[in-house]
C-alpha cells in the first residue's frame, strides 16, 4: 500500500544575496507579495494539497520564519482589543496546528542536496513533498503540489513538477527527458543539470515542486560534491532513477522565481491584479506609469 504524502520540507537557509540590502536583516523568504510572504505562499500550496506536517530548513538569522509560523501573543491581543476581528481571524486561519512544524538548520551552506538530507530524521521512513520557497505555482485551478499528490497516489515513485521553456534557454535549467512531452503526468528518461545548448533532452525545465521516497536520504548522504562545490539535488535523483520510477507532472499555471528581482516584482503584480479588492485599481496604476 502507497503510504500517503503527509510532510513537506521547505529549504529556507539561503542568504538571499540577490536582493541585499533588504536581506540584509530580513530573510529572502520573509519579502512579500502583496500581502503575504513569499514562504506563507508556498506553505498554502502544501496545505491545500493536504499536507499535515510542515519541516523548515533553516540557518542562522531565519529566526523570523519560527515566529511568523507561530503565535503572537501581543499582537493578537491588541486586534481583539481594538475590535479588528478580520484580521485576527485571517491570523489565526493561517496559524499552523500545535506540533505542526519542524525546524532544523542547514549549518552550511552546502547545496539543495545537503538542505533536504539535514530533514532525514524528521521525515523518516515517508515518501515526503520538497517546496522550493523561491518557485510561486501561481493558477486558479488546482494548485501544483495538488496536482503532483494526485499523480503519485496513481503511480507511486517519485514525482517532480515540470514546465516548458523556450528551447534557447534550456541551458538555464534542470531538465528531464519524457517518454510523452505533451502528456500531462510521463515517465522520466533522463536528467540533466543544465545541459550543453542543442543538447537537452526535452524543453521541460523541474520547477520546484518534488515527491521522493525516503531512499534519496541514503543517496545524499554519500553523495559527492558537485556543480558548486555542493551536494546537488539532481545528482542523486539521477542515481535513484536507476532504483525506482519517476515521473514528470506537468504544470500549466505560472511559475515565478522570487528569487530574482524581476520575478519578484512581476509575481506582485500578477498575485496583486489576480485579487478582487486590488486587482481594478492597481491596473489603471500600472496602465498609468506606462502612459509616461
Amino acid at each position: 500500500m502507497t503510504k500517503r504524502i503527509r510532510k513537506a520540507v521547505f529549504p529556507v537557509a539561503g542568504l538571499g544575496t540577490r536582493f541585499l540590502p533588504a536581506t540584509k536583516a530580513i530573510p529572502k523568504e520573509m519579502l512579500t507579495i502583496v500581502d503575504r510572504p513569499v514562504v506563507q505562499h508556498v506553505v498554502d500550496e502544501a496545505r491545500a494539497a493536504g499536507i499535515e506536517h510542515f519541516v523548515f530548513v533553516t540557518g542562522r538569522n531565519k529566526a523570523v520564519i519560527e515566529d511568523h509560523f507561530d503565535m503572537a501573543y501581543e499582537l493578537d491581543d491588541t486586534l481583539g482589543r481594538r475590535g479588528k476581528l478580520k484580521e485576527l481571524e485571517a491570523l489565526k486561519a493561517d496559524l499552523p496546528a500545535a506540533g505542526a512544524t519542524s525546524f532544523t538548520r542547514q549549518q552550511a551552506p552546502l547545496g539543495l542536496g545537503h538542505a533536504v538530507w539535514c530533514a532525514r530524521d524528521i521525515i523518516g521512513d515517508e515518501p515526503f513533498a520538497l517546496l522550493l520557497p523561491d518557485m510561486l505555482h501561481h493558477t486558479f485551478g488546482k494548485g501544483c503540489l495538488a496536482e503532483m499528490i494526485d499523480a503519485f497516489e496513481k503511480h507511486g515513485g517519485n514525482h517532480i513538477a515540470v514546465a516548458p521553456v523556450p528551447e534557447d534557454q534550456t541551458h538555464q535549467y534542470g531538465i528531464v527527458g519524457v517518454e510523452d512531452v505533451k502528456a500531462k503526468v510521463s515517465r522520466i528518461t533522463k536528467m540533466v543539470e543544465k545541459p550543453a545548448r542543442g543538447t537537452a533532452p526535452s524543453n521541460l525545465h523541474i520547477t520546484g515542486r518534488y515527491i521522493l521516497q525516503p531512499t534519496i536520504f541514503n543517496l545524499l548522504a554519500n553523495q559527492e560534491t558537485g556543480a558548486g562545490g555542493e551536494i546537488q539535488l539532481t545528482d542523486s535523483m539521477i542515481a535513484l532513477s536507476h532504483q525506482e520510477r519517476f515521473h514528470a507532472v506537468r504544470f500549466d499555471g505560472d511559475i515565478y522565481d522570487t528569487g530574482s528581482k524581476i520575478g519578484f516584482l512581476t509575481a506582485n503584480l500578477a498575485y496583486g491584479l489576480s485579487r478582487g479588492d486590488l486587482g481594478p485599481q492597481l491596473r489603471a496604476e500600472v496602465e498609468r506609469l506606462l502612459e509616461r
